[in-house]
C-alpha cells in the first residue's frame, strides 16, 4: 500500500473515529468470493424488514481491491464503495476468502486494521477468518472457519486458538464463524445482541432458517482413518471392527485379532491414526448411531444394541459427549426425508437381522476404511454448544 493511499484511509478513519455506529455495516467485497457467503451479510443487513420488527442496519457494500469482483459462480458485482468507507462503519464483516493460497490485499489489511483500532466489530465468515488473521486480528483469540481450512489456519497462525467445532466464536469486537451456512448463524447472532431475541426470531422467520441452532460443526469433521492405513495389517482388523460394530467388543479383542499386545496395539494405532483405539472405536459406535437414527425407524434403546453399546445410557453419554444432543433430540430436529421406497427396505430390515455391510475381502480392506467416515448429506446437524462470549 502506498503511503498516499495509506494516508487517506488513516484521515478518513481518524475523522469519523467518533461516528462510527454499530448499524452502519460495511461488507468487504473481494473478486474471486463464492457467492453464498457474500450474499449472507447483504440478505441479513441489507434489506430493510422493519415491518417484520427488525431494526433497519445501513449497509455499505465495499471494494476490498480494484478492477472487477467476479464471483465463482462468474458473476461480476459493482461495489458503489472502496475501503474509505469502512471508515464510517461500526462492523465490518469479511465473507469467504477466495483462496487460502492467496494472501489478501495490503490496503484491505490496513483498513481493517484501522477499523478494529477505531472500535469497530470485525467479523469473518468462513474462510474470511484468513484474512483476519494475516491482519492480525485473530492474535491471541479464539476463532473458527470451515472445518476443512481449521487445521490450515491453525498451522498458518499459531497464536490463533482454532476451534473446528463451533458454528461461530464471539470474541467481543471480533467474531468469526464456520463454513457457509454458519454465516447465517452468526450474522443472526449479530442482530439478537445488537436488537434482542425477539427482533432475530423475526428476521429468521423471513429467512425461513432456525433462529438458532443448538450444535456446530462437529457432525461434518472426516474422522475417517487416513488411506496409509490401508497398506498396514491393523487395516484388516479395523475392516472387522467396522463390520462388527452392532457386537459388544472391547480394545482387547481387537489387539488379539492383531496378534500383538494391548501396549503394543495402542502405540502403533495410535501412530496410524493419530487416535487412541478406545476413542476411535466409541466414535465409530456413536456414528454409527447416527445413521440409524437418520434412517431407522429403531428405538434409542434398539439402536444402542446395534451398535454394540451395553446399554442405552452408554449411548446416551457419548451421544451427547460428542455431538452435544441426545439421541432423540438428533432424530427429531434433523431425521433425514426418505422416499417411500426407503422407507419401506427400513421396515422390512427392522423386522429382520441386523443390517450392517458385507463382509470385505482382504484385498477390499482400504475400501472399508475409506468407507468408515460419517456420510453428511443434512444442512443442519448437531454438534457442540455455541461458543459466545459476551
Amino acid at each position: 500500500m502506498s503511503q498516499d493511499s495509506t494516508a487517506v484511509v488513516a484521515d478518513a478513519g481518524r475523522k469519523l473515529a467518533g461516528r462510527r455506529r454499530r448499524e452502519i455495516v460495511a461488507v468487504l467485497l473481494f473478486s474471486g468470493g463464492p457467492i453464498f457467503e457474500s450474499s449472507i451479510p447483504l440478505s441479513v443487513f441489507g434489506i430493510d424488514r422493519q415491518d417484520a420488527g427488525v431494526p433497519r442496519y445501513r449497509l455499505l457494500v465495499c471494494a476490498g481491491e480494484d478492477g472487477p469482483l467476479r464471483t465463482t459462480g462468474g458473476l461480476e458485482l459493482t461495489a458503489p464503495y472502496g475501503l474509505e468507507a469502512i471508515a464510517r462503519a461500526g462492523t465490518v464483516v469479511v465473507p469467504a476468502w477466495r483462496s487460502i493460497t492467496s494472501p489478501p490485499p495490503p490496503e484491505a489489511l490496513d483498513a481493517l486494521r484501522l477499523a478494529h483500532e477505531e472500535g469497530a466489530r470485525i467479523v469473518g465468515l468462513c474462510t474470511g477468518a484468513f484474512v483476519l488473521a494475516a491482519a492480525g486480528l485473530l492474535d491471541g483469540r479464539p476463532a473458527t472457519t470451515h472445518w476443512m481450512y481449521a487445521p490450515t489456519l491453525a498451522k498458518r497462525y499459531p497464536s490463533v486458538h482454532v476451534d473446528p467445532r463451533e458454528l461461530f466464536v464471539d470474541d467481543g469486537d471480533v467474531l468469526t464463524s464456520a463454513g457457509t451456512a454458519a454465516g447465517i448463524d452468526l450474522c443472526l447472532h449479530i442482530v439478537r445482541t445488537d436488537h434482542g431475541s425477539e427482533a432475530a426470531g423475526a428476521l429468521a422467520r423471513r429467512l425461513v432458517v432456525p433462529p438458532r441452532r443448538t450444535g456446530g460443526q462437529e457432525r461434518y469433521l472426516d474422522r475417517s482413518l487416513p488411506e496409509e492405513i490401508g497398506a498396514d495389517p491393523l487395516a484388516e482388523v479395523v475392516a472387522w471392527a467396522l463390520e462388527h460394530l452392532h457386537e459388544q467388543f472391547d480394545v482387547e479383542t481387537l489387539a488379539a485379532r492383531a496378534y500383538m499386545s494391548r501396549r503394543t496395539f495402542d502405540r502403533r494405532f495410535r501412530s496410524l491414526t493419530g487416535s487412541a483405539p478406545l476413542q476411535w472405536l466409541i466414535t465409530q459406535r456413536v456414528l454409527q448411531a447416527q445413521r440409524l437414527l437418520e434412517t431407522s425407524d429403531y428405538s434409542v434403546d434398539e439402536v444402542a444394541g446395534r451398535c454394540g453399546f451395553r446399554s442405552p445410557v452408554a449411548l446416551r453419554g457419548h451421544f451427547r459427549r460428542q455431538l452435544g444432543s441426545s439421541p432423540a433430540a438428533y432424530r427429531s430436529a434433523y431425521r433425514a426425508r426418505r422416499p417411500q421406497a426407503d422407507v419401506a427396505q427400513v421396515s422390512e430390515i427392522s423386522g429382520g437381522p441386523v443390517p450392517h455391510q458385507r463382509t470385505p475381502q482382504p484385498h477390499r480392506a482400504a475400501a472399508a476404511l475409506a468407507a468408515a467416515g460419517p456420510t453428511v448429506t443434512e444442512l443442519y446437524a448437531p454438534g457442540r454448544v455455541l461458543r459466545e462470549h459476551a
